[in-house]
């Protein structure tokens, strides 16, 4: 997939990106643009303030603290379906104790998970956002905070329940198009934009897997001129990007984790739902 076009995002907010894209989410459904991308979405002191209260609340180890005897370079805050999907009893499970532990984790703070969700909302007026649940009615979780330290990176890859990760037991696998919504809480720069994340201009496709599980895409992107996009957030800033596409997070570098709150996104474009889940 070589670039015809320059290939870039929709930003910074929403009242720009909806009056030049008649409909965002189909636009990034098709990946004609790699992003939509709002600034200060979230109030980046109260950001700072979060992280303080996750230490607090011993739900991420200091940075600081030489003596922790946690090594681990991701922490999750959350459920993950990709972690715990292999058993759907134990993820729904995990998922009321999510429920539970973010009903009151936000009392002192705007709630992040209405800031994504209506965000979510707006850019798909005509469609009903909701926690995704299986036929029973069980929910997963809705979002997930991902602490990752010093040296955690993503080689690149794509996130997909069916594509991917194979589960075709799971209710969301209705939905032909998966996205991801991230806010940042946190660099690993505490000033300034910092790459979350490169976006390649490339879809997944069975003749692109070999390229990855051989660690030679960068050489095959190369080769095809395909490009990418850099994305590059502040605290605060949040975004929406379709995971089908060829995508790897950098290593971080420093002592700071980077934090962010994120959601998987389910949806086509003649279903009138659009699911979210961890």
């Amino acid at each position: 997939m070589s670039n015809a076009k320059p290939w870039v995002p929709a930003e910074p907010n929403l009242q720009t990106i909806t009056a030049r894209y008649r409909d965002p989410l189909r636009s990034l459904a098709r990946a004609e643009i790699p992003a939509l991308v709002l600034r200060r979405a979230y109030d980046p002191d109260q950001c700072q303030d979060l992280v303080q209260h996750f230490i607090y609340q011993g739900l991420m180890r200091d940075p600081s603290d030489p003596s922790s005897e946690d090594t681990r370079t991701r922490i999750d805050i959350g459920t993950s379906l990709g972690n715990l999907g292999n058993d759907k009893e134990v993820f729904l499970k995990h998922a009321e104790q999510t429920h539970e532990l973010f009903e009151h984790l936000f009392e002192d703070f705007d709630d992040p998970l209405d800031v994504l969700y209506d965000n979510l909302s707006a850019l798909a007026p005509n469609k009903e956002v909701k926690v995704a649940r299986e036929s029973d009615g069980r929910p997963y979780g809705p979002a997930i905070f991902r602490v990752h330290y010093t040296g955690h990176a993503y080689k690149p890859h794509i996130d997909h329940v069916t594509l991917r990760e194979k589960r075709f037991d799971y209710a969301v696998t209705r939905f032909q198009h998966q996205f991801a919504g991230i806010l940042c809480i946190q660099n690993a720069s505490h000033e300034g934009r910092s790459t979350q994340a490169i976006l390649h201009n490339c879809l997944w496709s069975e003749e692109i897997q070999p390229y990855i599980e051989a660690g030679t895409f960068h050489e095959y992107a190369s080769k095809n001129n395909i490009g990418n996009y850099r994305v590059d957030l502040a605290a605060g800033d949040l975004y929406f990007f379709n995971t089908r596409c060829i995508h790897e997070v950098p290593a971080i570098i420093g002592t700071d984790p980077r934090i962010v709150l994120a959601v998987f996104i389910g949806y086509s474009e003649d279903d009138p739902d659009i699911y979210v889940w961890s």
